[in-house]
């Protein structure tokens, strides 16, 4: 989502719980339940149609006219009741999910926790909440706790999943321990404008980026930044951390990539121009190629220690790419502004399909769990919704095979099979 369309939306803060679209979106950034407090937490793995009824006969009597009434009405609120379940999960009807999340507030960001069913959310009005999840049992809310003055913007785990790092709106960072559900770090005023993207690097040191393109590297040790740059002319809204964890990149709304050197303290290179605004970047092929999305509909690839320029360029999606999340060394699933989720096979380039929809909502957030059975998504709505994703590890492609002409459009069942979305239409 542009940094133009975030600053059109204005900057109000109060009555949240009646903002209009513009409003979240200015809150999401320049891109595009309640609880008890201090409850204690496990972070270990958690184990994880009929039609209407047909109206009777003229010939019938009235006392079968009535019945057949009744149980008309009865068999449509059946088929209205079923109808919505299925719709629910109409992209993969055959898996069973985790049924969707009703927050109180617009879900801004989402992070699986990196060891057990657990899910973490951000906020609209800067709060955190932590939920257990389960295709089984119910969900269940396990933690909220009031922790920005505004929105949060994004969060990460720590690599030992013991506690989870957010940043917000209000230009706070904060680190909150999950199983005393406390503040363990706090840094005010971290940035001079609001933050909009972090990154853990280690177990000792975090990244921030901000809506102006600045840069900062925080040691948690001594709670200062030790590295600081300004090498972007708009918001960051991606960093990357290399598998070696010495490089780190960054995506902007400048149109480029950045690459720093976090041993060294120091910027490193900085991409061509692509002609349009780089909005989110995954790691694939063993972290030797980084997916960025942009603001275009096309999915750019970077070879590693290559910064300097695209080594190929995929387009097809109808709308701008405003996130996406890897889900195996091959594929990832990107979230779009026109609300559609769709899994992408990497080199060879190719559309799987579509994995799910938010009903026209731009998708704002996505995650995949830590054994990648599913991924969630939020799209600046209360709702959080669980999609099947397991069935992508098995995905192979022919690189010899030609792609498909609508493969952008087909929708994907729990198999992988592929299936053409307007063959029944």
């Amino acid at each position: 989502m542009s940094s133009e369309e975030q600053d059109a939306s204005g900057d109000s803060d109060s009555e949240k719980s009646s903002l209009d679209e513009g409003e979240m979106e200015n809150e999401a950034g320049p891109s595009t339940s309640t609880g008890s407090a201090g409850t204690n937490l496990d972070v270990t793995a958690k184990n994880g149609d009929e039609s209407p009824g047909a109206s009777s006969d003229d010939e019938d009597d009235d006392d079968s006219n009535d019945d057949s009434d009744d149980d008309s009405d009865d068999s449509d609120d059946s088929y209205e009741e079923d109808e919505e379940k299925e719709d629910e999960n109409r992209f993969l009807p055959e898996v069973k999910l985790p049924k969707t999340i009703t927050c109180d507030e617009s879900v801004m960001s989402l992070q699986f926790h990196p060891k057990g069913n657990m899910l973490a959310t951000g906020l609209m009005d800067g709060s955190i909440t932590m939920y257990s999840y389960s295709a089984e049992e119910p969900n269940e809310e396990l933690m909220f706790e009031e922790v920005h003055k505004k929105a949060c913007r994004a969060l990460a785990f720590s690599e030992d999943g013991k506690s989870i790092f957010s940043v917000s709106k209000d230009k706070s960072v904060r680190k909150l321990d999950i199983a005393s559900a406390t503040v363990e770090l706090s840094l005010e005023k971290a940035h001079e404008v609001p933050i909009y993207c972090l990154a853990v690097i280690d177990e000792n040191m975090v990244a921030t980026g901000d809506d102006d393109g600045h840069l900062k590297v925080w040691d948690l040790r001594t709670q200062k930044a030790i590295m600081e740059m300004k090498e972007n002319e708009e918001f960051i809204s991606s960093l990357v951390v290399g598998k070696d964890k010495k490089i780190l990149l960054a995506t902007s709304g400048d149109g480029t990539m950045s690459a720093f050197n976090v041993r060294r303290r120091r910027f490193d290179l900085q991409s061509e121009h692509v002609n349009s605004e780089l909005l989110c970047a995954s790691l694939v092929k063993k972290g030797q190629k980084v997916v960025c999305g942009a603001s275009d509909g096309a999915l750019n690839i970077f070879n590693w220690n290559e910064f300097g320029n695209i080594s190929d360029r995929f387009p097809g999606h109808a709308s701008s790419i405003d996130c996406c999340v890897p889900v195996t060394e091959n594929v990832i699933c990107t979230g779009c502004l026109d609300g559609t989720i769709r899994a992408v096979h990497m080199l060879p380039n190719r559309f799987l399909g579509i994995v799910g929809e938010h009903e026209g909502l731009p998708v704002e957030s996505m995650t995949v769990s830590f054994d990648s059975k599913y991924l969630a998504s939020c799209a600046l709505e209360e709702k959080i919704r669980f999609w099947g994703v397991e069935h992508l590890q098995k995905t192979n492609v022919d690189p010899r095979g030609k792609a498909g002409k609508n493969d952008s459009s087909k929708r994907l069942t729990e198999t992988g099979r592929q299936e053409n979305f307007f063959s029944d239409l």
